[in-house]
C-alpha cells in the first residue's frame, strides 16, 4: 500500500506507506480488512481525489478558487486528531449537568492482565467499561449507605505514554448520584480510596474470570489477588479538575481522545528505525526509545479498536437516552436545595 505524498503528509504517514505491507507479511494477524481500512484512510487523508473535497469560489469576482479535502476521521490519523478533540469537547460539554460536581477517575489494568486484554479485546474491552461503572455505583452506594445511581462518561484508552498496550478507563463521574429510593441527589464529599482499590480489583478480576472461562485464566486471576493485596490502582483527581464544563472536557481531551503518539514526539526516522520520546510515569523524566520500524508500527496499530466499537460511552444519569429526563429531576432537586439555603441565610441574618 504505497501512497503518494499529498498536503498534510508527515513522517508518520511515510513510515506506514513504506512498511505496512511488509509488516503484514511478518505479522499475519494484522492482515485484516479492519486494519487495512484504517491505514488506507489515514494515508489518503488530505488527498481530495481520494477523500472528496469542497471547492470555494469568490462570489464577487468568480476567480477565487480554493479546494479543501475532506478529512478521514480515522483513529490512526494524527492530522485529524485536533478536529476530533474539538468535536469531543463540544459533545461532552453539552452532556454535563449544570450544578453537579464532577470528578476525574482513572481505573487501570495491572501489567499481568494486559496481554490477556490484548488477546481477547473483543470479549473484554466492552465489559471493562461497563465493569468500571458497576464498580463505581457499588462504591458510591457503599460510601453513602444508600442505593446510588451515578453518572459516568467513560472513555477507553489502550495506550501508555510509550505506545505500548495499556488499557485503562478515564471517567468523568458525578461526585455522588441519585438515590434510587427517594429520588434525591446525594453528594459525596469524602471517598475512601483504599475501598475503591479493592472494589475495582474484585470487579475487574471477576469480569475476566467470567469472560474467559479457562484454567489458565483461573490461575492468572488467583495470582493477581495474591500479587495485589491492596487492590488495583484507581486514581481520583483532587483539586485539579476545572470547574467549567468546557474546561473540564478540554482538560480530559488531551488524555482520552489523543492518538498513541504525536508528530512532535517522533524525533527521527532513517528508513529502518524510529526514534521517539515520551514522559515516563515512573521517573517523570523525558525518555527516548529507538525501535525498529515494525515494532513502531505494531505499537501504533495495536490500538485500532474492533470495527463499530464505541470508545466513549455514557452511563447512569449521563446516559443519552434519559439525559433530558434526569436533567429535569436534578434541576428540581437543586432548586429545592437553593431555596433551603436562601431560607437559612435569611434566618441567620435576622439572628445577627
Amino acid at each position: 500500500m504505497k501512497a503518494e505524498p499529498v498536503k498534510g503528509w508527515n513522517v508518520f504517514k511515510q513510515i506506514f506507506s513504506e512498511h505496512w505491507e511488509g509488516f503484514k507479511r511478518k505479522y499475519p494477524r494484522y492482515s485484516k480488512q479492519c486494519y487495512d481500512e484504517q491505514v488506507k484512510k489515514m494515508l489518503q487523508c488530505g488527498n481530495p481525489e481520494e477523500m472528496g473535497y469542497r471547492r470555494y469560489l469568490c462570489f464577487c469576482c468568480g476567480e477565487g478558487n480554493r479546494v479543501v479535502s475532506m478529512s478521514c476521521k480515522s483513529a490512526m490519523c494524527l492530522r485529524c486528531g485536533k478536529v476530533y478533540v474539538d468535536e469531543w469537547v463540544s459533545q461532552v460539554s453539552k452532556m454535563l449537568h449544570e450544578g453537579i460536581i464532577y470528578r476525574h477517575i482513572v481505573l487501570t489494568v495491572p501489567e499481568k492482565l494486559r496481554s490477556t486484554f490484548y488477546s481477547h479485546a473483543e470479549e473484554l474491552l466492552g465489559k471493562l467499561m461497563s465493569g468500571g461503572v458497576k464498580c463505581l455505583d457499588d462504591f458510591f452506594s457503599r460510601v453513602s449507605r444508600k442505593e446510588i445511581r451515578g453518572g459516568y462518561i467513560v472513555v477507553l484508552q489502550t495506550h501508555g505514554r510509550n505506545g505500548q498496550y495499556n488499557p485503562h478507563l478515564y471517567i468523568i463521574a458525578t461526585s455522588g448520584g441519585m438515590d434510587k429510593n427517594s429520588r434525591r441527589w446525594e453528594h459525596l464529599e469524602y471517598l475512601p480510596y483504599p475501598m475503591l482499590h479493592k472494589k475495582w480489583q474484585w470487579y475487574l478480576l471477576e469480569m475476566v474470570r467470567e469472560g474467559i472461562d479457562t484454567e489458565e485464566i483461573e490461575e492468572l486471576v488467583d495470582s493477581c489477588y495474591r500479587s495485589y493485596p491492596k487492590g488495583f490502582v484507581a486514581n481520583v483527581q483532587k483539586g485539579e479538575v476545572p470547574g467549567r464544563y468546557e474546561s473540564l472536557a478540554r482538560y480530559l481531551a488531551k488524555y482520552v481522545v489523543s492518538p498513541p503518539i504525536s508528530i512532535r514526539r517522533i524525533d527521527g526516522y532513517d528508513g529502518e528505525t524510529v526514534r521517539y520520546h515520551y514522559r515516563s510515569h515512573k521517573t517523570e523524566q523525558v525518555e527516548e526509545e529507538r525501535v525498529d520500524v515494525y515494532t513502531f508500527i505494531g505499537r501504533m496499530i495495536q490500538h485500532a479498536l474492533p470495527k463499530g466499537f464505541k470508545r466513549i460511552r455514557y452511563y447512569g444519569v449521563q446516559a443519552t437516552k434519559t439525559f433530558e429526563q434526569v436533567q429535569e429531576i436534578i434541576r428540581e432537586v437543586l432548586s429545592k436545595v437553593k431555596r433551603v439555603l436562601k431560607g437559612a441565610a435569611k434566618i441567620y441574618s435576622r439572628c445577627l
